[in-house]
């Protein structure tokens, strides 16, 4: 049996993967972590910070905040538990802390724990060189609800970056082009981001050409997609002891 914390647990990541947790036999929320306290009629103890958690586990599920993240690590590596992290907007500091973290600890990190954005992204790393050749402009548009914080979003970060990994950096990205009145450059790429409403999840690469368009889109229904992934790569680090790993090592895997 896994024993899972589950950090930003009254967030809606967190009560999806409780609810997902639930229904499976070898996994069991022993703890939630929020800052908010609330009543609790689960059968496992919530605590308002990390570091007064004293439950015993094997991984931490963590969709929370970013500001949350360094503390959550240190607490990790005393408790020699592994991370499922799956919260974005991370800094450099918080990246070097966590590159820092792996070497004694196995942390899974990932932008989307979305299995068809990830094998999205292995496609991206296979055209964009022969599109980008053939002249085809590379646009990105993502689209989340109204009550998500950061823009763009860390998918659409991690779709830009296998792209722009497979031409060996030469794109720049661009946010907002309403202050520039001139043509677009070759090298880059467009990131836009859409809030509003209840729109759980959508990202799209449009690659235009001359007289022709290729698009490749992603659209989540439901928050079950996102818990699915963290679920299984919190299977995926039972047997592991330190490193980091992505979506790429789960995939290899499982399928």
């Amino acid at each position: 049996m896994i024993r899972v914390i589950m950090h930003g647990y009254r967030g809606r990541m967190g009560q999806a993967i409780c609810a997902l947790i639930k229904k499976t036999d070898d996994c069991e929320i022993v703890a939630g972590i929020d800052k908010e306290l609330g009543s609790n009629s689960e059968t496992f103890p919530i605590f308002n910070h990390i570091t007064t958690c004293d439950m015993p586990a094997d991984v931490i599920i963590d969709f929370s905040t970013a500001s949350a993240t360094g503390e959550l690590i240190d607490y990790a590596v005393d408790k020699k538990i592994g991370i499922v992290l799956c919260t974005t907007g991370l800094d450099e500091e918080i990246s070097a802390k966590i590159n820092e973290a792996s070497k004694t600890i196995p942390i899974f990190k990932s932008y989307n724990m979305s299995l068809g954005i990830n094998l999205i992204a292995s496609i991206l790393q296979r055209i964009a060189p022969i599109l980008y050749d053939e002249k085809f402009d590379i646009e990105i548009v993502e689209k989340h609800h109204n009550v998500k914080i950061d823009a763009p979003s860390g998918t659409a970060y991690f779709l830009a970056e296998k792209i722009n990994n497979s031409l060996d950096e030469k794109l720049e990205y661009v946010y907002d082009r309403h202050q520039k009145r001139e043509s677009r450059n070759k090298n880059e790429i467009g990131i836009h981001a859409v809030r509003g409403g209840t729109i759980v999840g959508e990202h799209e690469v449009i690659f235009a050409g001359l007289d022709e368009v290729i698009e490749l889109k992603h659209q989540a229904y439901s928050k079950e997609v996102f818990a699915v992934g963290a679920v299984k790569a919190a299977k995926f680090l039972k047997d592991k002891k330190a490193g980091l790993f992505s979506m790429d090592d789960l995939m290899q895997e499982y399928l």
